[in-house]
This record gives structure tokens, C-alpha cells and sequence, in this order.
């Protein structure tokens, strides 16, 4: 499969165009924002007020970034595991977040919301947060700066490399990956690294 390469916000034909396993480059305008700022998010639509950045097509990271070293817009930027946005992930795909990336596996309740929504998960390495920082342009805060690593920030990226994990078609490379595995290791292996 090809490298593909995408731009952010996300349009409703390319999400639906990705399949898990598809690794992408994604490049344009990404918000940053991990559980506090998950929950200070959804608190704030319940009671009727409006998001601090357009939620239509947006692409969310789930990350808290290390401080700017001096010349650079950005210390190590890595992901955070995604499970702790499971909560908050479905509501946020239904008001128009069309992109989440992070690292780790995800709920059957969010993929579920994303085949709904005709959304995507991107996994990003783990680990990598000096790499991954390298592809980010500009970085603005947007809200919620006593959340400190955790506030919301607007990321200019370039060529920001990641794997779509969970497609809108309900493709779940968490789940497939580790099928495909097993079928075509000789002598039909149950499972590798703990994964059965």
C-alpha cells in the first residue's frame, strides 16, 4: 500500500477513503488535546457553549508537548495512549471531529462512532516525540492554559507520518494486524508480544 498523503481538517471523501493499515502523511492545521482538555471540552457543549476551535473536519492529537526549546515552536510532541479519550471520543466525532491520533487501541464504542461518523484513528509511534516534533511548523494556544502541557494548542504539520488504526468501514488494524499474523505465520501462531 502506498503512502498516502492527506491534509487537515479532514474532508468526509478522504476519511472514508482510508482503510486501517493505509499509512498516511498528514499535513495542515491539528489540535492538541489530551483527557483535561477532553472533559473541559464536552463539559463546556453540554451547557451550550461553543468549542474553542472548529470541530467540522477537525483532526485532534492526543498529546501534551514538551516546552519549545529555544528556536523551535515545539518541544517532543509524542502521543499519548488513547484510551482515557474513549469516553469523550464519540460525542466529539458526532459534532464533526473527523480525526483523532494517538497511540494504543481503541474502544468498540468508538469504533462504532467512527463508522457512524465517517471518521478516523491515526496511530503515531510512540516514543518518537522528538521525530514527530520536527514536523510541526507553528504551534498557537487556543484554551485552557492552566491545563498546562494538557491546554489546547493549534499545530501547524507537515508530513506528520502515522498509520490509520481504525477506518470509517470499521477496518481495526489493532484487530487485523494481529489476524493477519497469525494466518500466515508458519505453523499458524496464536499470538506475538502478548497478543493473542
Amino acid at each position: 500500500m502506498e503512502i498516502m498523503r492527506l491534509s487537515a481538517p479532514l474532508g468526509a471523501e478522504e476519511a472514508l477513503s482510508l482503510r486501517a493499515g493505509q499509512r498516511v502523511l498528514l499535513s495542515g492545521t491539528i489540535y492538541t488535546a489530551r483527557d483535561a482538555a477532553h472533559r473541559r471540552l464536552c463539559e463546556l457543549m453540554a451547557r451550550g457553549g461553543e468549542p474553542p476551535f472548529p470541530l467540522e473536519g477537525a483532526v485532534i492529537y492526543y498529546c501534551g508537548p514538551a516546552p519549545a526549546p529555544p528556536g523551535r515552536p515545539i518541544g517532543a510532541a509524542g502521543p499519548t495512549t488513547s484510551y482515557r479519550m474513549d469516553v469523550y471520543a464519540p460525542l466529539l466525532m458526532e459534532r464533526g471531529v473527523r480525526g483523532m491520533i494517538g497511540k494504543g487501541p481503541r474502544s468498540a464504542d468508538v469504533a462504532e462512532a467512527a463508522r457512524r461518523c465517517g471518521a478516523v484513528y491515526f496511530a503515531a509511534t510512540g516514543g518518537a516525540g522528538a521525530l514527530l516534533a520536527g514536523c510541526v511548523e507553528s504551534c498557537e494556544l487556543v484554551a485552557w492554559e492552566d491545563l498546562g502541557p494538557e491546554a489546547v494548542r493549534r499545530l501547524v504539520v507537515r508530513d506528520m507520518p502515522l498509520t490509520c488504526a481504525l477506518d470509517a468501514r470499521g477496518g481495526d488494524l489493532y484487530v487485523e494486524g494481529p489476524r493477519a499474523y497469525r494466518q500466515a505465520a508458519p505453523g499458524g501462531r496464536q499470538g506475538f508480544a502478548g497478543v493473542e
